[in-house]
């Protein structure tokens, strides 16, 4: 069975810091993470482009192989939509990833059918290469329908990308126990959640049957604005401020990559 698949046998909730770069990828190892996923938020933005399909595929894939470079656990990369439409073209930029030495990623449905998502799915299955597939579900995130009705929205997408190929179902946005719950009880997959206002405990995650917890984009966007303070307050005064008292030593960054 694939290494990144166990993590998902619900003995322990996952927990998933998402990394941006080879740097922040190889910290969070170092800090005890069982596997390592991406932010295709912080991905992009640390590249230069916007979030939501704006990244050249060829970056994605490049800033994929060298995190997967400085890692000895398992990496899973937010995959955004496969950077296509074009399910065979997707299956072609996934086994890029696999290549890449990749295990799992994240595709989303965002604002494109659930069939389309679905043949996605089944073309990545085709090309016979094996990769731990986290089908994400926008409904939550986009409000893709009503309050009241997004669970059973949520879970007959569930059932279409269960039967296409997928591994594990992705719902940011959802927070409420009892919306939880539903999901965990109907999806018939692994089900992963995102650090969220509202959200309940890791400890009461688990004991609802939440398989996977990601931390999405929240820290890269914490460290951007730190990084704008210090640097606001270097251009006016030449002082970077007092946050500089809380900076990782450099000694204790250079050995992160000393080779292992």
């Amino acid at each position: 069975m694939n290494e990144f698949k166990k993590l998902h046998d619900g003995s322990k909730l996952l927990h998933l810091p998402n990394a941006w770069d080879a740097g922040s990828a190889r910290l969070f190892e170092s800090l005890g993470a069982a596997a390592i996923a991406t932010t295709s938020a912080g991905v992009a933005w640390a590249q230069g482009y916007a979030d939501n399909d704006h990244l050249p595929v060829d970056n994605a894939v490049a800033v994929a192989a060298n995190i997967a470079r400085v890692l000895t656990v398992p990496l899973s990369v937010d995959f955004e939509n496969g950077y296509s439409s074009e399910p065979l073209q997707v299956a072609r930029n996934v086994l890029r990833l696999i290549e890449a030495g990749v295990s799992g990623i994240n595709l989303e449905d965002g604002n494109d059918a659930p069939a389309l998502l679905a043949e996605k799915i089944s073309a990545i299955r085709q090309q016979g290469r094996y990769i731990f597939i986290n089908t994400r579900t926008d409904v939550y995130l986009r409000g893709l329908a009503p309050e009241g009705e997004r669970v059973a929205e949520v879970l007959k997408r569930a059932a279409l990308y269960k039967e296409a190929g997928a591994d594990s179902l992705f719902v940011p946005g959802i927070c409420k126990v009892d919306e939880i719950k539903a999901v965990v009880a109907g999806a018939g997959l692994p089900v992963n959640v995102m650090d969220w206002p509202g959200l309940p405990s890791a400890d009461e995650l688990h004991k609802l049957g939440v398989a996977r917890l990601s931390a999405g984009s929240g820290i890269p966007q914490a460290l951007w604005a730190v990084a704008a303070e210090m640097a606001k307050g270097f251009l006016a005064t030449g002082n970077a401020g007092p946050l500089i008292a809380q900076a990782m030593p450099y000694g204790d960054l250079q050995a992160l990559f000393i080779k292992r």
